[in-house]
């Protein structure tokens, strides 16, 4: 019998389901494995098998030339026919192509599909899905989704929390075949332009470029933290579903860099020394730390921190964004969280007009809280500060 060797993280879409999907960025082996599972059924039994995309105006716009490499590929050329717009298995099986915009009185015409290929099924519309998946009707149908992500609402991505469906985030990392020329397009684009990286690589939907708020104002980058300089941490406490968090930051003139973080979900306040712990000197130095948990504060203080509450108050939370705006910020590519929030962290946006509003989103924010807290002294003598700072 023949196989094909795929990474392990596209297992899952060996097991029977209605709904199948992958998406996340470039170089994940997406499409490649697609259409390899794909290829390999048709050998095994005689499927019925439509590949769609939202918009196909010729068959130069559909995946059959990768599926026809592919076939070619995996040495299963006797087995299929390629024909100038479908493809023939010698067993019956048919592969077929159609764009859902246009084409899909012709996918309702068509009888016993057994699996339905949604490619860049992100810009697929509701329209569609709505008229797709009621015609995909034979039992033990399959449909399976692939895409990157472009924005947050996207209507494919809904059906991520139905019972019979089965999503997964996949990246880069999760191919063991990922080439070498994708590496260094991957990692030079880690370290000149996050925003960029974390959409494209890591499948991230696009902000609203104008209301992130530190667009244009972090990097992310390995460095060495240089001897000498005076450290400040930062911690926000978490409940449930909620991190706990600590940062640890320096500034040099102008530039404020994060250089370790410790952070966990669901962490008992007996166990959080130990993740404080897990960022170097931490207990060297003064944590400035949430105020709302005085008796998570009063534990770590007994267990050999100094440690002492944020005095926060009125616009606390908007003078201590502004603050952190006024500096570079480069932080460690292995403070993943605080880089994450960096880039996520925005204004609210007025959903009739897309106007950015003068309202921070309260969410993507635990690192960006934990930060606040550690610079809130510098806050109040940032006269002195940039003074300094010449």
């Amino acid at each position: 019998m023949i196989t094909v060797d795929i990474p392990d993280a596209f297992k899952y879409l060996n097991k029977p389901m209605r709904f199948k999907g992958a998406y996340g960025g470039r170089g994940s082996a997406k499409s490649w494995t697609f259409a390899s599972l794909l290829a390999l059924y048709g050998t095994r039994n005689p499927l019925r098998i439509v590949c769609g995309r939202e918009y196909q105006i010729s068959i130069n716009d559909s995946v059959k030339s990768l599926l026809d490499n592919t076939i070619q590929r995996l040495g299963l050329s006797a087995h299929y026919n390629s024909l100038k717009t479908e493809i023939i298995g010698a067993n019956g099986t048919r592969i077929s192509f159609c764009g859902l915009r246009h084409d899909i009185s012709k996918i309702k015409s068509m009888e016993g599909i057994d699996i339905f290929w949604n490619e860049e099924a992100n810009t697929t519309s509701q329209a569609s899905l709505d008229i797709l998946i009621p015609t995909i009707r034979k039992n033990g149908s399959e449909l399976w989704f692939s895409y990157n992500r472009k924005l947050k609402d996207e209507p494919v991505h809904s059906l991520l929390t139905r019972k019979d469906a089965d999503f997964r985030l996949i990246n880069f990392w999760h191919n063991p075949f990922f080439p070498e020329v994708l590496r260094r397009e991957m990692e030079y684009d880690r370290a000149h332009d996050y925003e960029k990286y974390r959409h494209i690589w890591e499948g991230e939907p696009q902000q609203l470029s104008d209301a992130m708020v530190f667009k244009g104002r972090y990097r992310v980058e390995d460095f060495e933290t240089p001897e000498g300089v005076i450290f400040y941490f930062g911690d926000d406490w978490g409940f449930s579903k909620d991190p706990t968090v600590s940062v640890r930051c320096f500034i040099q003139g102008r530039k404020l860099y994060i250089d370790h973080e410790a952070y966990g979900v669901g962490v008992e306040i007996e166990d959080t020394p130990a993740l404080f712990e897990t960022i170097p000197d931490s207990k060297k130095w003064r944590h400035t730390a949430d105020s709302a948990r005085p008796e998570t504060i009063s534990h770590i203080r007994r267990k050999g921190f100094m440690i002492e509450p944020a005095k926060k108050g009125k616009d606390s939370v908007i003078e201590g964004v502004k603050f952190l705006q006024n500096f570079e910020i480069i932080c460690h590519s292995r403070c993943k969280h605080v880089a994450y929030e960096l880039g996520a962290y925005s204004f609210k946006t007025d959903r009739l007009t897309g106007e950015v509003l003068p309202i921070l989103e309260d969410k993507d924010n635990h690192c960006i809280d934990a930060l606040r807290y550690a610079t809130e002294k510098l806050q109040n003598s940032s006269i002195a500060l940039w003074e300094n700072c010449g």
